[in-house]
């Protein structure tokens, strides 16, 4: 049985977030590639940045040729390009040179899915990637990683932006997260719910 949904956030009714929503206005463009299987995700973060970013585009696929009107936009936006990823020749993003009219693209899924999108699209290497330096842990508690340097798709995109103009208020994004993820936390039984905590608690 399906559930029911809210008309405006899409997310359950019992954990809509339409409340939490404000508009964030910014400069920067943000492209998302993202899986198939994490668009019906009910902890699907992507959701929060469509309902609160000015300047997104999202394109669901997995392999190349799903990527192909991304790839033409790409080629013919005339803007340098740049992908939020670690690696060993990823950079940090403070210390990059990066035009204000840069596009930058994040991969949404697990870190295993998002590494796996990253080796189905080859074509990705010719942008130069960065990397942050984190401060703090991610906030994004109802989903887990192995990894101290992972991120929710909305964190990096707000880390992004504030990096590049730090006098920007970025908290329609980690204010609409922390509304989601509080409100999947209360809908838990209490028992899951604890175990949230506790995991939380001692990493």
């Amino acid at each position: 049985m399906s559930r029911n949904c809210c008309d405006a956030c899409l997310f359950p009714l019992n954990a809509c977030i339409c409340d939490a929503i404000r508009p964030l206005n910014h400069q920067q463009e943000l492209i998302v590639m993202q899986r198939p299987s994490e668009v019906g995700h009910a902890k699907n973060s992507v959701r929060l940045m469509q309902l609160v970013l000015s300047n997104l585009k999202v394109f669901v696929g997995e392999q190349s040729a799903d990527f192909a009107a991304l790839q033409h936009y790409l080629n013919q936006c005339g803007k340098p390009v740049f992908l939020i990823y670690p690696s060993d020749d990823s950079k940090e993003i403070g210390q990059a040179a990066v035009p204000s009219n840069a596009v930058f693209i994040l991969l949404d899924g697990t870190w295993r899915k998002a590494y796996k999108l990253l080796q189905l699209n080859p074509w990705l290497s010719q942008y130069r990637a960065l990397h942050f330096d984190l401060a703090s842990a991610s906030n994004y508690t109802i989903r887990k990683s192995s990894r101290s340097d992972s991120l929710s798709t909305l964190e990096a995109a707000a880390m992004t932006l504030k990096q590049l103009d730090n006098n920007l208020d970025v908290t329609p994004l980690t204010d609409a997260l922390a509304a989601m993820v509080n409100r999947r936390l209360a809908a838990m039984p209490a028992e899951v719910r604890q175990r949230y905590r506790k995991s939380t608690d001692t990493e």
